[in-house]
């Protein structure tokens, strides 16, 4: 009775889990592993000394997490290229059996924009603005969870508030989604001028392949250069209906919001199996402000349409 009431307690409490350990990872493999962990933490500990449950899973997922992070961050050393956090992506249409993490990076702090800024701090800075600014976790809980002074971990997110202000504000999901076909419509037809027309004056393309596969090594930054690389890409794979398509693509949800998952064609049009990558978006002013090139098949291993 006792183990059953704990399970049925800490299911309680997994979806804001999920969201905290995303947040904080960039990964939703790691996020799952995280949540997966405390609950082993929670079955193992004396329950008597947890008098508030959420705020105590909160803190071991913090840990947890911290150590992905430092992990990660060794990871990156050797990375070739733009480090993206993972996107989940679903489909259009809600499915049968959803992705735990749907729901999740439906809000708007798992907004891509938002999790790539996140993605530019360094790990204490991203404890302590996610623990504090998103859960209000106190910074003394915070301090030992990254062994740091009080003041120490209020400055870490001092520092990471003034770095996440550069994302651009929430977008509407119909104005969102009506920027992004503006910007399709526009590479479909081959129009250069339109495809800048969509793109806001200070976009930026970011790709993410690890040296799988071509994409942007740096950061492309103004619309025009941007229009240029998407419609070069466009006629290269056939996309623009000049010659017989080597990749098509499909409207997705990513994170949330409508991006895209671009696949294989073989002749005959003929899809073969497998996502070739995943583009997501932000928008700031109804413009593409942002585009997100996800072509590390590791970062696409949980695509499902």
């Amino acid at each position: 009775m006792v183990a059953a009431l704990l399970a049925d307690l800490f299911e309680s409490h997994r979806a804001h889990l999920l969201s905290v350990a995303y947040r904080l990872t960039g990964s939703a493999g790691d996020a799952e592993d995280a949540v997966q962990e405390s609950w082993l933490r929670l079955a193992g500990a004396h329950q008597s000394e947890i008098e508030d449950l959420r705020a105590w899973l909160t803190t071991v997922v913090g840990r947890i997490c911290l150590d992905h992070l430092r992990s990660a961050a060794v990871r990156r050393e050797s990375y070739v290229g733009q480090w993206l956090p993972e996107p989940v992506v679903t489909g259009i249409t809600a499915s049968s059996t959803p992705d735990p993490l749907e729901a999740v990076v439906r809000k708007q702090e798992c907004s891509l924009a938002a999790m790539v800024v996140l993605e530019s701090l360094t790990p204490p800075q991203r404890v302590a603005f996610v623990l504090h600014d998103g859960l209000s976790v106190p910074f003394g809980e915070i301090a030992e969870i990254l062994d740091v002074s009080v003041e120490g971990a209020r400055q870490l997110a001092v520092r990471a508030r003034k770095s996440v202000a550069q994302a651009p504000p929430p977008t509407p999901n119909a104005e969102h989604a009506a920027a992004v076909r503006k910007l399709i419509d526009a590479l479909s037809a081959g129009d250069i001028g339109a495809v800048t027309a969509a793109l806001h004056p200070d976009s930026v393309m970011i790709g993410d392949a690890n040296g799988t596969t071509s994409t942007a090594v740096n950061v492309i930054g103004g619309a025009d250069k941007i229009a240029r690389f998407f419609l070069g890409l466009t006629r290269k794979y056939g996309m623009d209906g000049s010659a017989e398509p080597t990749l098509e693509y499909e409207f997705a949800t990513v994170n949330g919001q409508l991006g895209l998952v671009v696949h294989r064609v073989g002749p005959g049009y003929g899809r073969i199996e497998g996502s070739v990558r995943v583009v997501g978006f932000a928008v700031r002013d109804g413009l593409v402000w942002g585009a997100y090139d996800f072509a590390n098949p590791r970062k696409l291993s949980r695509v499902r349409l």
